[in-house]
């Protein structure tokens, strides 16, 4: 009777291990490729449906990401199904569109009051909109130093602000040209594993005898980040 139980209890934990050993398989058989996947006798799928399976696998061309991102800002990053980053381009271009627009209207501002002013104009009140408060209202009582100082001071701003709408045109430019670089690292590396690798081994190393140590055995840990 003994015999008969023990049989029955072997033959128990034999039919554990075996379904164990079994579920284990099946998980590994999850973590493959899909490509080994779809050729395991495990999962029978017709030749249409691997091939269906294999067109769907979507990889950005980096080629047409540019193509797309140069003609239309934003639709690169749209091509490489990056949308989160669409805020982050118009963003930029209107950033860089309303710098443009706001030092262009200082600058042509006083450009047209410098050239009122230095034609004395008396049929426009351009450059009287940057008298300074200290000064006459009334032109004729200005002395020399007066007017030598009002009229540098508008070919400075004109200046000035000529050169930050330059430099705002300058970086919109590089603005674009980012966006373009963007979408083509993006198609680039849309399938890169970024996975972080977070493994310590340990392994017995050799120290080498100097003038200061003699030969010795070690142990060497290396990280991988």
């Amino acid at each position: 009777m003994k015999v008969h139980i023990g049989l029955i209890v072997a033959g128990l934990c034999l039919f554990f291990f075996c379904m164990k050993a079994q579920e284990v398989d099946v998980i590994e058989q999850r973590d493959t490729t899909q490509s080994d996947f779809i050729r395991s006798e495990a999962a029978p799928l017709e030749r249409e449906t691997v091939l269906f399976l294999q067109d769907t696998a979507f990889k950005p061309n980096s080629t047409k990401a540019i193509i797309y991102s140069a003609i239309v800002p934003g639709l690169g990053q749209m091509y490489n199904r990056k949308y989160w980053k669409l805020p982050l381009v118009y963003g930029s271009f209107i950033g860089c569109a309303y710098a443009v627009n706001w030092n262009n209207n200082q600058y042509t501002g006083y450009k047209e009051a410098f050239i009122a002013f230095e034609d004395v104009d008396e049929t426009t009140d351009l450059w009287k909109v940057y008298v300074p408060r200290s000064y006459p209202e009334d032109l004729n009582e200005w002395t020399g130093e007066q007017k030598n100082r009002f009229s540098s001071a508008l070919k400075a701003k004109k200046d000035y602000y000529r050169n930050y709408r330059d430099m705002s045109i300058i970086i919109t430019v590089g603005v674009y040209a980012l966006w373009i670089i963007d979408a083509y690292v993006d198609a680039r590396l849309f399938d890169f594993d970024v996975s972080p690798d977070l493994s310590m081994r340990v392994e017995p190393v050799l120290f080498e005898k100097t003038a200061a140590n003699s030969r010795s055995l070690g142990l060497q840990l290396n990280f991988t980040f």
